[in-house]
């Protein structure tokens, strides 16, 4: 079916009255900052450190734009023995914007992620010769580099973080075997350290069972005396020091009675044989003046003088 003349002129116009019907949008610029993506090519910033001074970047540079010098140095030896090594020193890298046209090459070539993309685009100059932008200028735009954006879930680890991770576990590693090799040696000085203390902690355990032991045979011997059996035999010594001609053996009796209420059961044998010599020979003046009157006569007697 052949198209139908002017068909195609009546679409055109339909986009045109759709459009005509919406708001218009228009940013005020410079007041307002339009809002940019993060991979906005704005100006190109360079993370120094990283630079390696390759020559890639310049090399692939499309315009010739970007001028690098440099210089050898050598390094000494990290290890005695070892050989000295040479590497490059940056002297100068610089970018012309007024030729760069933005195609990104130079960021893409770089193997050691020296060179960003900012979205800074307000660098504009009345002379032509300062968009020629050295080192400093250079790690100036660094800091208005936005950070890269979050992976995917499923992304792959980069490499430069997988090789950082080797390198920490290889630190960690010789750090836990140089530990490992150090303890064996430290360990027979600690057992000889804690052997001392436990000689003298055995003598100290072999002394307090023999103090322990001699404890109990003290109070054994002081127990074993019988204080009744002890308790008589003194007023009985007692008594027998008295003169025949008193007749009181009823005070030799009470004497032991009393001292032995007055005394416990469990005392020392010494105590009483100092208490009970005194008692008798204080009671003992008294006690004869009772047994002193003589017997009634016999009622069947006459009494004296009478026949």
């Amino acid at each position: 079916m052949s198209p139908i003349p002017g068909s195609g002129l009546a679409k055109g116009l339909a986009v045109t009255l759709r459009t005509m019907t919406k708001k218009t949008v228009t940013e005020q610029y410079p007041d307002t900052q339009p809002d940019l993506p993060p991979r906005t090519r704005g100006v190109i910033g360079l993370f120094e450190e990283n630079c390696t001074v390759c020559m890639l970047c310049a090399r692939e540079c499309p315009d010739w734009c970007i001028y690098i010098d440099s210089h050898k140095e050598t390094v000494p030896a990290a290890a005695p023995g070892g050989r000295e090594r040479s590497r490059n020193v940056l002297d100068r890298f610089a970018i012309d914007f007024s030729l760069c046209m933005y195609c990104g090459i130079c960021i893409e070539v770089c193997p050691f992620d020296a060179l960003f993309w900012s979205p800074e685009f307000e660098y504009a100059e009345t002379d032509i010769h300062e968009l020629t932008h050295e080192r400093d200028k250079l790690r100036e735009w660094m800091w208005t580099v936005p950070a890269p954006p979050a992976l995917d879930p499923g992304a792959e680890e980069p490499k430069e973080i997988a090789a950082a991770h080797k390198t920490a576990e290889k630190l960690a590693a010789a750090q836990a075997a140089a530990t490992q090799a150090a303890a064996p040696a430290a360990a027979p000085a600690a057992t000889q350290a804690a052997q001392v203390p436990q000689a003298g902690e055995a003598e100290e355990v072999a002394q307090a069972p023999e103090a322990t032991e001699a404890a109990p045979t003290k109070p054994a011997e002081v127990t074993s005396t019988k204080p009744a059996e002890t308790m008589p035999a003194k007023p009985a010594e007692a008594a027998s020091a008295k003169p025949a001609g008193t007749a009181a053996a009823k005070p030799v009796e009470a004497e032991p009675a009393e001292a032995a209420s007055a005394k416990p059961a469990g005392t020392a044998p010494t105590k009483p044989a100092e208490v009970t010599p005194t008692k008798p020979t204080e009671a003992a003046p008294p006690r004869p003046a009772e047994a002193a009157p003589t017997e009634p006569a016999d009622p069947t007697e006459p009494p004296e003088g009478q026949s």
